[in-house]
């Protein structure tokens, strides 16, 4: 069996793990990896890619007939090669959202998940660009990726239009007792290990009023949400988790009502975002479970971006959805910073929302 890894090595594994969008079978493997030991679990992989891991309900259940999605996905934001230079540069567009302002000098890995070339991302050096240019923030189609070749042929043995690339970043964790973590593909990597965490403890020892449990690692979700969308509509649940990272601006000179959240106060629940109105009640017994024991958790104070909610809570005839995210500084750069404490708030509320389930299936009015 393969090293079962838990806590803040799991997260590291995943973060580490090369798997941009449309590119995840390397981290689903991990995750597979990871799920091995456990039984009473069924999990199957879809056309898409996706990961599905049932946790039926014990027999008895007062909430058998109660289907919960929890989602979280696989793939994190990248590149891919789109031309070869004479040269040996590889020129790219990028996989997902990802800012410019981010890109020059960055370190990138090039290839497929097995195999796999480092590289760096670079421009014109700041002398041969007019004085006029040298402030501005170079245009993605004037970066290339810099792999150590020195001709098209030899640059063309280690990618291909089409190779893909991610940031290659190490994992760090700094502060205070080491509670920070700094790596790429916390988005949504973290969400996963919280899955994989929770697929254990659950299958160990099940509440004896545990509802139906279909635990979903998606993919696709940077470039448009299409693996959620299929996942949904295999499971059709009556209600879904979304387990996300969420950017967070508690930076000197931010506006406070534009921080969003703030690191070590626990999970984030959002209200709206640009693609899901969350469910009031869900949000309401999100929120008085974790009062009730003492579990910190955060509302969201901005309306921005989106997530695997937004296909998931129009599947079917509905679904009531609830989005908990981590606060996490930098996302889509190659040093995404979250805080572990949020990430065991996080795991505890959902710990303890899904072993006292109490919420009804109850149309809204």
């Amino acid at each position: 069996m393969s090293t079962r890894y838990e806590g803040l090595t799991l997260i590291r594994h995943l973060c580490d793990a090369f798997g941009p969008s449309g590119c995840e079978d390397g981290v689903r493997r991990l995750i597979e990896e990871q799920l091995a030991d456990l039984t009473g679990i069924q999990t199957v992989t879809d056309r898409l890619g996706n990961l599905i891991v049932r946790l039926p309900a014990p027999n008895g259940s007062a909430n058998r007939d109660t289907r919960i999605m929890l989602s979280a996905h696989m793939d994190e934001v990248g590149f891919m090669v789109t031309a070869i230079t004479d040269e040996g540069y590889l020129k790219f567009d990028t996989v997902g959202g990802i800012s410019p302002r981010v890109l020059c000098g960055r370190n990138v890995t090039v290839g497929d998940g097995e195999t796999q070339a480092e590289g760096i991302i670079a421009s014109k050096a700041i002398h041969h660009k007019p004085r006029s240019k040298r402030l501005d923030i170079t245009p993605i189609t004037s970066l290339y990726m810099d792999i150590g070749a020195t001709s098209k042929a030899e640059a063309s043995r280690a990618a291909e239009i089409g190779t893909y690339a991610t940031f290659s970043s190490p994992f760090v964790c700094f502060g205070q007792d080491d509670k920070f973590i700094k790596a790429k593909a916390l988005d949504d990597r973290l969400g996963c290990a919280l899955l994989i965490e929770l697929a254990r403890a659950l299958s160990q020892s099940p509440p004896d009023n545990a509802p139906d449990l279909y635990l979903c690692f998606t993919v696709r979700e940077e470039i448009g949400i299409s693996g959620a969308a299929v996942a949904a509509q295999s499971v059709r649940p009556d209600f879904a988790i979304v387990l996300e990272t969420t950017a967070v601006g508690d930076v000197p000179d931010a506006d406070a009502s534009a921080r969003v959240a703030s690191l070590g106060e626990g999970g984030v629940i959002s209200l709206m975002d640009r693609s899901t109105i969350y469910d009031r009640d869900f949000i309401r017994f999100a929120m008085d479970t974790a009062k009730r024991h003492g579990i910190k958790a955060q509302i969201k104070k901005y309306v921005s971006g989106g997530n695997d909610a937004a296909h998931i809570h129009k599947s079917g005839v509905g679904v009531r959805t609830l989005a908990l995210s981590a606060p996490t500084r930098y996302l889509h750069s190659p040093a995404c910073v979250a805080h572990y404490d949020d990430y065991t708030a996080m795991l505890d509320l959902l710990l303890t929302m899904l072993g006292t389930w109490s919420y009804g299936k109850e149309p809204l009015c």
